[in-house]
């Protein structure tokens, strides 16, 4: 048995006379923890010493659900595997998830509850199916409205998404979209007011909101002259776009969940950018610095491996977690407040289709132990 396996098996047991689920006795034990060192050695050091060299501790290993989408949208009347949101829940409890992000509503029609949970009463079965599995809703990529200034249509869906985001215990909600596909400085402009006004509305209902990235939210903004025939700038002073929007969206209401393996494919991808005096500029982008710089703005991760392969345009083949070449252990070690993030697995293309419809859940137990076994 492992040193984890042991850990689990003792939290369980203590948990059990303590009349606690294992997701409850971790919160507890983890809290004390924290509070212990608090006291000793203030809030930064304590998270560090509670972790005690586990770079990813128990209670924050998580994994986004789009992971495993093709089980939760399976027909479970067709298949002995595990499929709809109950099903795999309890899998991912059982693999020793603590925690999961959503990544919508929506599963198989046949499945417990039936196509759509995106309600008061359907966020309500999912809280249950939570509990029962020992995990925590950490939060989704879910609705973020289209209309801005807001119509009444948009702000009340978006209200709605709060609301079963707080039933499920949620603290985050988010989508899985960068805040514009734009590349102009206007349209980050316009993006940062809303995502500002947006904030304070989460912000008031208990949650944060924050944004995702991909690659293309770290290529530089255009937003210096000469001018283009519509009036748009053809040039760039040097700024990438999403840490434009980090400096123009207040701290308090705005946070981001950076994908690591996307911020990685922009360190390869986006490295010139002509400047207004049209000359070329070469800029390596630096994904753990962006985080260092300030890195409780970043509550949670996309923790997605990759191989190189420079065949490809984006530099990286998506694999499962630790067996790509993404250094995760100097990531996690080095980007500060440790024990505070949330890193939550992904891998886009971990389906295995008709050839192999369990291949996403093995993927999932496969990814965790490798979390499980970061140390820095």
């Amino acid at each position: 048995m492992s040193a984890y396996e042991e850990e689990m098996e003792t939290a369980g047991n203590l948990g059990r006379k303590l009349g606690l689920n294992r997701r409850q006795f971790l919160a507890a034990t983890t809290g004390m923890a924290a509070v212990a060192a608090v006291t000793a050695a203030g809030p930064m050091k304590s998270v560090a010493r509670a972790a005690n060299g586990i770079l990813v501790p128990p209670p924050r290993r998580g994994i986004i659900l789009y992971t495993v989408r093709d089980a939760i949208s399976r027909d479970p009347l067709s298949s002995n595997l595990p499929s709809g949101f109950r099903a795999v829940l309890q899998e991912l409890g059982r693999i020793g998830y603590a925690q999961v992000e959503f990544a919508g509503y929506a599963q198989h029609a046949n499945a417990e509850g039936g196509a759509s949970l995106e309600s008061v009463a359907g966020a309500r079965l999912l809280r249950g199916w939570l509990d029962d599995s020992g995990l925590a809703a950490q939060g989704n990529h879910g609705f973020i409205p289209g209309s801005w200034p807001l119509n009444q249509a948009d702000l009340d869906r978006f209200k709605l998404h709060l609301e079963i985001a707080n039933i499920l215990g949620m603290k985050h909600v988010g989508t899985g979209n960068d805040p514009t596909s734009s590349a102009y400085k206007a349209d980050w402009d316009v993006a940062a007011e809303k995502w500002n006004a947006l904030g304070q509305i989460a912000t008031e209902a208990g949650l944060k909101l924050y944004t995702h990235n991909h690659d293309v939210a770290y290529s530089f903004l255009l937003d210096s002259g000469p001018l283009d025939a519509q009036g748009r700038p053809t040039r760039s002073s040097g700024i990438r776009r999403l840490e434009y929007f980090l400096q123009n969206t207040d701290p308090k209401h705005v946070w981001l969940e950076m994908d690591i393996f996307w911020a990685h494919v922009a360190q390869y991808k986006h490295k010139t950018y002509t400047a207004p005096d049209g000359s070329a500029q070469t800029q390596i982008f630096n994904p753990l610095g962006v985080v260092q710089a300030q890195t409780m703005r970043f509550p949670l991760f996309h923790a997605k491996d990759g191989k190189i392969n420079t065949g490809t345009a984006n530099g990286y083949d998506m694999v499962p977690f630790g067996t790509g070449d993404i250094d995760y252990k100097s990531f996690f070690s080095e980007m500060g407040a440790k024990g505070y993030h949330n890193p939550m697995y992904e891998q886009d293309n971990a389906p295995g289709g008709t050839a192999n419809p369990g291949q996403s859940l093995q993927y999932a137990a496969l990814s965790y132990n490798n979390i499980s076994k970061l140390r820095g």
